[in-house]
């Protein structure tokens, strides 16, 4: 067995994504094992952090045990030792940072979105190609342990023909008057923030890859907390949404909700969960269970009382879906495949089209709210 050694710039290392859950839970994890299993052969990764903060990016690689850091950007992407870069930092500046690292030569990997807007998306993707090199976008939902076992019971055919569907996300993030908020100010700014352009790309991927093909939407946003206080306990103006109910429409007719909200409180069976109905029965997941109902177990209700509780427990009915054989962390199974197409040009289904794809799904929902009609998806 022979061990080849590739080198990965890891933008944003300083983050909570980048640093929890790319490093901790996906690149270190490869490292310690000795590297991923290419055949015969190992690929270890080689760590280059970069930050914008001195302090915290030091910090950063001595609690993670990675001997090579910067702030230098530049000095980073002009390593030739490093042929990989990965982008966990701030979104507005994604679609710039980006550009740069494919100028000098970079595969590139990045968290969604892609970019601000479908236009710039596309643009990526064209540079990419233009110069040959490797992209792709993180799909991490699609691989948690409940989409998993919801996707295997619609690919057997377990609920028959899909007849709708209901996506719910969210919860309640204070605005930092009664308790400090548990999300950063800069995702309620105008310049890369909002609730649509953050998760909706996610709910593309996971909509398609699980329920079938988005054709067209009608959606509507709206600030529900109009006023937060800021990391420093500055006073600001929300400038985005913080809310948005959709409905979809897939491919063979069938419709489907999606409301998410980081001013909800839980009442549902986990922070995230879709729901698939058929004419078979019905699934419902959420982050790792998932849970499911046939037609036999299916209960006939004809109607409701007006004047008392009937006592109906509608949980009754539903068995949880077949376990997993084996599980990889989300964020691990990305970095894998993505390495794999890097290294041995194995097929990788989330490059920069599917991330140009999201970012068209976010913005047909943003042009519903503005034009007040049904948006078509790019066909592409």
């Amino acid at each position: 067995m022979t061990k080849q050694t590739i080198g990965i710039i890891v933008h944003g290392a300083t983050g909570r994504i980048g640093s929890t859950q790319h490093l901790a839970s996906a690149l270190l994890p490869i490292i310690n094992e000795g590297g991923l299993a290419l055949g015969d052969d190992r690929l270890l990764p080689r760590l280059l952090l970069v930050g914008r903060d001195e302090d915290r990016v030091a910090a950063a690689a001595r609690a993670h045990g990675v001997a090579d850091w910067t702030t230098d950007l530049n000095a980073a992407l002009a390593s030739a030792d490093h042929a990989i870069f990965f982008d966990a930092a701030a979104t507005g500046q994604r679609a710039a940072t980006l550009e740069r690292a494919l100028a000098a030569g970079k595969h590139v990997y990045c968290e969604k979105p892609l970019a601000p807007t479908a236009a710039q998306a596309t643009a990526l993707l064209q540079t990419a190609r233009a110069r040959g090199r490797k992209h792709g976008v993180v799909e991490d939902k699609v691989h948690l342990p409940g989409m998993q076992k919801l996707a295997a019971l619609t690919r057997a055919g377990a609920i028959g023909r899909i007849v709708g569907f209901r996506l719910e996300f969210g919860w309640w993030v204070f605005d930092g008057r009664e308790r400090p908020s548990q999300r950063p100010s800069w995702n309620y700014r105008a310049d890369g923030g909002g609730l649509v352009l953050d998760m909706y790309p996610h709910w593309r991927y996971v909509i398609e890859g699980i329920v079938g093909r988005i054709v067209r939407v009608a959606s509507a946003q709206w600030t529900a907390l109009p006023q937060r206080i800021d990391e420093n306990g500055a006073r600001y103006d929300v400038a985005i949404e913080d809310s948005a109910a959709t409905l979809v429409a897939i491919e063979g007719g069938a419709f489907g909700t999606i409301m998410s909200s980081w001013a909800t409180r839980v009442r549902r069976d986990d922070l995230f969960t879709l729901q698939v109905d058929g004419t078979g029965g019905s699934a419902v997941a959420g982050l790792h269970r998932c849970h499911v109902q046939g037609s036999a177990d299916t209960p006939a209700i004809a109607h409701f009382s007006v004047m008392k509780d009937i006592g109906a427990d509608y949980r009754i009915g539903w068995s949880e879906a077949p376990p997993l054989r084996s599980y990889c962390n989300p964020y691990r199974a990305g970095w894998e495949q993505f390495l794999r197409h890097v290294a041995a040009d194995a097929q990788f289904a989330c490059d920069f089209s599917a991330g140009a794809r999201d970012v068209a799904f976010a913005e047909a929902c943003r042009r519903s709210m503005a034009e007040r009609t049904w948006i078509a998806m790019p066909e592409a």
